[in-house]
C-alpha cells in the first residue's frame, strides 16, 4: 500500500479528458494511451508502478507550453488535493486508490513504505505533536481507526530516522497555507481545473439545514486570511494582500536580509531576532488561523452531531461522505494549524527545547518557489517511539548499516539505539546481529583520487571518464550537486559514447529514477550519473555496477537543523 498521491484518480482522468482541445494532439494521444493503460494495469500505480515513466516526456520534450499543459495534466492524475468524496464519486467501486486501502485493512500481511506507516499512525492518533514532547499520556480519538497490536517490519531501518523527520515535522509555509486555501475554498484561479472546495463537495449534504450552512460560510470566510492565487508575485515584490501574505513578506525580507548567498535554491536563517513587524504580524496570523481552527472545530462537531440526529436521514452514501468530511476537516483543525498556531506563539514567547524553528526561501529557476517557517523534532526518533513502536505489539527494525562497527568499541550499539527510537523504550529491545555473506574486505577497494582540482569540472569528468573507461562500464557516479552533475555530463557523454558505453544521467534524462536505474542495470556495460536520490535505496546485483565514484563525500548539508542536532 502506498499514499493515496501514488495511485491515478479515475475522476482526475475524466476531468482531463473532459478539458481536452481538440488540436491538441499530442494532449490527446497521451490521454488516449493513458486509458490503454488504465484497462491493464494491475493496481493503477503511476509512481514505480507499472505506469510507463518515459511516456510523459516523451510528450512534452521541444514543446514547451503544449508540454506543460500535459505535464500538469499528468501531475493531476494523482489525488494530492485531498478533495476525494469517496462513496459520491462514480468511479468509487473501480477506484485504485480505495481498493488499495480496502485490501490493505483485511489483509494478514501488508507491504508499505516507512513514511506511510508513520503518517498513518499520527493520523490514528490525532496527537498534537508540535507543543510539547510530553505525549506518553496522549490516547487516540475514538473515532479514529486504533492500529494497536500490529506487528511491524522497517527493512532498511537506517532510513526510519530521516523517515520520521519528515513525517513528524510542520511547515508554515505560503505552499502549505495556500493548499489549506484551497481545500477550503476550490480552486479560485483557474475556472476550467476541477477543484472543488468544501461546499461543492458536501453542501448537498445539508441542504435545508441552515445552521451547518452558516458554520461552512465561516469556514470559507476566515479561509480568506490565508494565501489567495498569485501570491507568488506579490510575495516577491513585498505586497502581500492578506494576513498570511504580509507574514510571508517578512519573512521573506528577513531571510534575504541575512543571507549571503541569495543565489541558492534554498536559504535559511533563524527566526530570533525577528525584524521590525514581524512579531506583530505574527500575532494578527495566530488570531486569524485561531478564528479558522475555531470554524472548523464547529462544523465538524456539527456533522458528527447531523449523524447522531438524523440518522434516519442518511443513507450509508451520505453517512460515508459525512465521515470523510469530519476526518479532513479535524485532521486540519487538530494537526495543521494547532502546530501552525504553536508555531506563531514561539515567536513570541521560545521554542520548546525539544524542537528546532527556522525560516527559509525556496526557489526554482530562479524565481520564488516557497517561503515559510518551519519546526523540526531535534530527535525524531523520540514521536516515533510514542507514536509508533509503543503502541505496535511487536516490531523488527533490519539494516545492513545502522550499526557503526568501531575497531575499538565492535559491540557498540548505542547509535543504532539512538536512530532507531530504542533509546526512548521503557523496555530495552533485543538485538541481534548476522555476519555479511558478502567479503567486503577482500572484494572491494577504495580508491582517493587527491591530485586533481576538484573544482574544475573538465578535470572531475576525466577522472570519472578514466575510471568507467578502466572498468569496462558499469560506472555509478554520485554528485552532492546538480550543477556539478550537469557540468560533468556534458564533458563525459561524447567519449563514453564512442567508446561504446552508454550514459544516462538523472536530472538531464527525462525519466524518472526509477527507469534510469532499470536502465542501467539491464544495460551492463552502461554508466549512470545521480545525485543522492540514486545513492540511497536503490539495488543493482550482479554484474551492471561494478565501480561507484563520488565526485565529493555527501557530508550534511550545514543547515540549522543539523547544527541543533549536532550541539545536543
Amino acid at each position: 500500500r502506498k499514499g493515496r498521491e501514488n495511485y491515478l484518480c479515475l475522476l482526475n482522468y475524466q476531468d482531463l479528458v473532459a478539458n481536452l482541445q481538440p488540436q491538441n494532439e499530442r494532449a490527446t494521444t497521451f490521454a488516449g494511451l493513458t486509458a490503454r493503460w488504465i484497462m491493464a494495469t494491475r493496481d493503477g500505480d503511476m509512481v514505480s508502478g507499472d505506469f510507463i515513466s518515459w511516456l510523459m516526456p516523451l510528450f512534452t520534450g521541444g514543446r514547451e507550453a503544449e508540454g506543460a499543459g500535459i505535464m500538469r495534466a499528468g501531475f493531476g492524475l494523482t489525488d494530492r488535493r485531498g478533495e476525494c468524496i469517496y462513496s459520491a464519486c462514480p468511479h468509487y467501486r473501480k477506484c485504485f486508490i480505495e481498493k488499495s486501502v480496502r485490501k490493505s485493512r483485511k489483509a494478514e500481511l501488508v507491504v508499505a513504505n516507512h513514511a506511510l506507516v508513520m503518517v498513518q499512525a499520527a493520523l490514528d492518533q490525532s496527537t498534537d505533536l508540535f507543543k510539547t514532547g510530553n505525549n506518553a499520556d496522549k490516547k487516540p480519538e475514538e473515532d479514529g481507526p486504533v492500529e494497536a497490536g500490529r506487528h511491524l517490519v522497517f527493512d532498511e531501518g537506517h532510513h526510519v530516522f530521516d523517515a520520521a523527520d519528515n513525517a513528524f515535522s510542520a511547515h508554515l509555509s505560503a505552499i502549505e497555507t495556500a493548499e489549506l486555501r484551497r481545500w477550503i475554498r476550490g480552486n479560485e484561479g483557474h475556472k476550467r481545473q476541477r477543484s472543488r472546495g468544501l461546499k461543492e463537495r458536501f453542501s448537498d449534504l445539508f441542504e435545508g439545514d441552515d445552521e451547518t450552512d452558516t458554520l461552512l460560510n465561516q469556514a470559507l470566510e476566515a479561509a480568506k486570511a490565508l494565501p489567495a492565487p498569485g501570491w507568488r508575485q506579490r510575495i516577491s515584490s513585498g505586497m502581500g494582500q492578506n494576513t498570511t501574505e504580509y507574514f510571508m513578506v517578512l519573512v521573506h525580507s528577513q531571510v534575504l536580509a541575512r543571507t549571503k548567498n541569495q543565489y541558492s535554491r534554498t536559504m535559511q536563517t533563524d527566526c530570533d531576532p525577528p525584524v521590525d513587524g514581524l512579531t506583530d504580524a505574527a500575532n494578527q496570523l495566530r488570531l486569524q488561523l485561531e478564528i479558522l481552527k475555531k470554524s472548523l472545530g464547529e462544523l465538524s462537531a456539527r456533522l458528527e452531531m447531523s449523524l447522531d440526529d438524523d440518522a434516519a436521514d442518511h443513507d450509508s452514501v451520505s453517512r460515508t461522505r459525512i465521515e470523510a468530511a469530519i476526518r479532513g476537516l479535524k485532521r486540519r483543525a487538530n494537526l495543521v494549524l494547532s502546530s501552525w498556531l504553536s508555531m506563531l506563539v514561539s515567536l513570541a514567547e521560545e521554542t520548546p527545547e525539544e524542537f528546532v524553528d527556522w525560516f527559509s526561501i525556496e526557489t526554482a529557476w530562479g524565481n520564488l518557489f516557497d517561503v515559510g517557517m518551519h519546526r523540526h523534532w531535534i530527535d525524531p526518533s523520540l514521536p516515533f517511539a510514542q507514536i509508533v513502536l509503543e503502541p505496535a505489539q511487536g516490531v523488527l527494525i533490519t539494516s545492513a548499516t545502522l550499526r557503526d562497527r568501531l575497531p575499538d568499541a565492535p559491540d557498540d550499539w548505542r547509535f543504532a539505539d539512538v536512530r532507531s527510537g530504542a533509546y526512548h523504550l521503557a523496555t530495552p529491545p533485543h538485538r541481534f546481529e548476522q555476519v555479511s555473506p558478502f567479503d567486503y574486505a577482500n572484494k572491494s577497494r577504495i580508491f582517493i583520487v587527491n591530485d586533481l582540482n576538484r573544482d574544475e569540472p573538465v578535470q572531475v569528468a576525466a577522472a570519472l571518464r578514466e575510471l568507467f573507461l578502466a572498468a569496462g562500464g558499469g560506472g555509478l557516479g554520485l554528485f552532492t550537486a546538480i550543477s556539478r552533475l550537469e557540468k560533468a555530463y556534458a564533458h563525459l557523454s561524447p567519449k563514453l559514447m564512442t567508446a561504446g558505453h552508454n550514459l544516462y544521467a538523472q536530472h538531464i534524462d527525462p525519466m524518472d529514477t526509477g527507469t534510469l536505474v532499470d536502465l542501467f542495470r539491464v544495460d551492463v556495460n552502461s554508466c549512470l550519473l545521480g545525485t543522492d536520490a540514486v545513492r540511497d535505496g536503490i539495488d543493482v546485483p550482479g554484474e551492471s555496477l561494478r565501480i561507484i565514484v563520488f565526485d565529493r563525500v555527501p557530508w550534511p548539508q550545514p543547515t540549522i537543523l543539523n547544527r541543533a542536532r549536532r550541539d545536543a
